[in-house]
């Protein structure tokens, strides 16, 4: 039972071959069971989970047919929980608890899911390989050796351990294509403003995007139809319609126009990866797509702008934590100053404390104008690249990252290496598009990650094209050994 998807599981509800409790007790049994190995959640919320389950077969009962009532699913720990702990992976949060939901957070307990816990990931999402948690690393299930990507590591490796059905995650540079393709799942990330930001802890304002880690397209457009819409409570919502995403899964692809950068398959690419992507393209050319070539003269500005960018942004946002309203607070300091630079210093971690200096720097007086001001005109320019793509192209399709997962540990001391496994996923968070990534083979036993990328507001395309290669192929049906 605990390897079908949303979609399955969902008909096995509706049946009655099993209940939300049933389901939902499996699933915390897994999660005792297996995650000591991970370390995918930091909260588990077993009473809450159980009467929220029992409350969904109530209501099946009584004759709700919401695809989403009793699926039990992990909410990443920077989605903001009334009553339950919201850390966004750091010891400045390690007692705060939420006083409200977040947006998103309501729209999928309105659709009947049942919350298992909140999920592990770098602390307040800064990072590619989830060892930047306050709470320890998380493992890759494939090889616990190796990190499985970040920052939404947590809610990938639970995904693929299948320690949960599905979970949402965030993007701000990567951070859910990316620990998708490291772990071997299906991860959305939408158009920016798609998905309310309303009580998600925030990082980069104009980056950050929330979204989902699913085992296929098909769950993704299930839990999109629930979370998508326009938001009042927050400024960076988009009120635009939102279509039934499932709907077009099943369109034809005859004539759908691929477009494949020649900056994404160059020098740094692993040959393993670089093949299994050809491959992939073939499958899509066999169901009528056609590929054309296209440029992205910018992309290679991508990390240098987001690293100007990203951290100016974030060193705003954490300016709040300073000891005094929430949050870590140090022990008997001597004075205002005192609070200030021990409660900071002690509560945020090594990266955190890198990336505000950074942006405090390049926000600086002096500096303002040689570095954020001359990152956002680059920005500008990468959306560029895309809109004239777009022009000739429906689609984007390449490589999710320029390797598969590598150790834990490995670059931990070498940032910059760090940074680079985010080159293929920062430009489209620069330009606001929405992006999956699925799963298309194995490289020593770890897996490929592709990427679709589509103009925006184009998630039911994405979605379609994502489902109809995995109709064909079951590398998404895969799972680790040790956790079938």
């Amino acid at each position: 039972m605990h390897n079908k998807t949303i979609a399955q599981l969902a008909n096995e509800l509706s049946t009655n071959r099993i209940s939300s409790v049933e389901l939902t007790q499996l699933f915390l049994d897994r999660i005792n069971r297996l995650d000591n190995t991970l370390n995918s959640f930091i909260t588990i919320t077993t009473e809450k989970a159980l009467q929220e389950a029992a409350k969904a077969d109530s209501l099946r009962a009584a004759g709700n047919t919401n695809p989403l009532l009793g699926i039990p699913l992990a909410q990443k720990d920077i989605f903001c929980t009334q009553g339950i702990k919201t850390s966004c992976g750091s010891r400045m949060l390690d007692n705060f608890i939420a006083p409200y939901d977040a947006t998103s957070v309501i729209q999928l307990q309105q659709a009947g899911t049942v919350l298992l816990g909140k999920t592990n990931m770098d602390e307040f999402a800064m990072g590619s390989s989830n060892e930047n948690s306050y709470y320890g690393p998380v493992k890759n299930p494939w090889d616990t050796r190796c990190v499985p990507g970040g920052s939404s590591g947590g809610s990938a490796a639970a995904v693929a351990a299948r320690l949960t059905p599905a979970a949402t995650a965030t993007d701000t540079g990567g951070s859910i294509r990316q620990p998708a393709a490291l772990c071997g799942i299906t991860g959305l990330k939408p158009t920016y403003g798609r998905i309310s930001r309303y009580g998600m802890i925030a990082f980069a304002s104009s980056l950050d995007q929330a979204g989902t880690m699913t085992k296929t397209a098909e769950d993704a457009a299930i839990l999109l139809n629930a979370m998508a819409g326009f938001d009042e409570r927050d400024s960076t919502s988009v009120n635009t319609p939102v279509p039934d995403y499932t709907a077009s899964l099943n369109d034809s692809l005859q004539g759908l126009r691929i477009g494949m950068p020649k900056e994404f398959f160059g020098e740094g690419l692993n040959s393993d990866i670089a093949e299994a992507i050809q491959a992939a393209m073939k499958e899509y050319e066999n169901l009528g797509a056609k590929l054309i070539d296209i440029e992205l003269p910018n992309t290679g500005l991508s990390i240098p702008a987001y690293y100007v960018i990203a951290p100016a942004e974030c060193s705003s946002n954490l300016a709040r934590y300073d000891g005094v309203r929430y949050g870590y607070r140090c022990k008997n300091p001597v004075n205002l100053e005192d609070l200030y630079k021990r409660s900071r210093s002690e509560g945020f971690g090594k990266e955190v404390k890198r990336r505000i200096m950074i942006g405090t720097y390049v926000l600086s007086a002096g500096f303002y104008d040689a570095y954020y001001l001359k990152a956002q005109k680059i920005r500008h320019l990468i959306s560029q690249d895309f809109a004239e793509a777009f022009k000739k192209v429906d689609i984007i399709i390449g490589p999710t990252t320029p390797s598969p997962a590598f150790a834990i540990g490995e670059k931990s001391n070498d940032p910059v290496s760090m940074y680079l496994s985010d080159i293929y996923t920062i430009a489209v968070n620069l330009a606001g598009l929405p992006g999956v990534s699925i799963p298309v083979g194995f490289t020593k036993n770890l897996p490929i990650g592709m990427q679709l990328i589509g103009p925006l507001f184009s998630e039911a395309r994405l979605l379609n094209a994502a489902h109809r290669y995995q109709k064909i192929t079951d590398w998404h049906a895969k799972t680790p050994e040790e956790f079938n």
